[in-house]
């Protein structure tokens, strides 16, 4: 189980790492002004698309993936920690429910959503990050 302050702490220790409020006010990490996590609630409109199904509780994460090969893998790598919505239907980002995913999958997830934002010198320059 992890939190939106195991959040912070994993994707500020991470470089060139900005946190601030974007996506209707919400908590967002960015590498060079691009966001690569941020705190998801969901809206009116996301509830009534899961209609019947259960609403997932507690702190949801959205961290972006490299494409749509990488977000595919991503919910196979982590089918309990991760999912999507129909919000995000072709577009490479996956959600983290942050009470079923533990620190080791979360870093995994952030650290994947900064190489998949940070420019290629910045990224190139970090490959150790990766060992």
């Amino acid at each position: 189980m992890t939190t939106l302050e195991d959040v912070d702490r994993l994707a500020s220790a991470l470089p060139d790492v900005t946190e601030g409020a974007r996506y209707r006010g919400q908590r967002t990490w960015a590498v060079r002004d691009k966001a690569f996590a941020w705190d998801r609630q969901f809206s009116k409109a996301d509830v009534r698309r899961f209609g019947d199904d259960p609403v997932p509780a507690g702190p949801i994460l959205a961290v972006a993936t490299g494409d749509l090969e990488e977000k595919e893998a991503a919910l196979a790598a982590h089918p309990v920690a991760c999912f999507t919505i129909p919000h995000f239907d072709g577009y490479p980002a996956v959600l983290v429910r942050l009470d079923a995913a533990d620190e080791a999958e979360l870093r995994e997830l952030l650290l994947d959503a900064w190489f998949a934002k940070a420019p290629a010198a910045l990224a190139d320059a970090h490959r150790d990050l990766l060992a």
